[in-house]
């Protein structure tokens, strides 16, 4: 599967970003998708992630802020971050649960503020 996110940039803590993760391979429709966050200096860790069926996961330190959600039909996967903190900081990832190796990108810089 390949993958290609956007939506990364520098804001404010309380501030909001969207990312989206569009798929260009087959079998994303099929795929429990994920977000995955590597923060400076930590392992990657997942954050959220979405079954075919819309069911979804997130992990404690963000649970309440963010949303993930997918649209099948476009082979797109959103994560909408609200109420940044500075411990958002990070490089996000999109990728399959569990990661496919050969799918890692380069990410999208997610830089917050205090």
């Amino acid at each position: 599967v390949q993958l290609q996110v956007s939506g990364g940039g520098l804001v404010q803590a309380g501030e909001s970003l969207m990312l989206s993760c569009t798929s260009s391979g087959s079998g994303f429709r099929n795929n429990v998708m994920g977000w995955y966050r590597q923060a400076p200096g930590k392992q990657r860790e997942l954050v959220a992630s979405i079954n075919r069926g819309g069911d979804t996961y997130s992990a404690d330190s963000v649970k309440g802020r963010f949303t993930i959600s997918r649209d099948n039909a476009k082979n797109l996967v959103y994560l909408q971050m609200n109420s940044l903190k500075p411990e958002d900081t990070g490089v996000y990832h999109c990728n399959t649960v569990p990661p496919d190796l050969r799918s890692w990108g380069q990410g999208t810089l997610v830089t917050v503020s205090s």
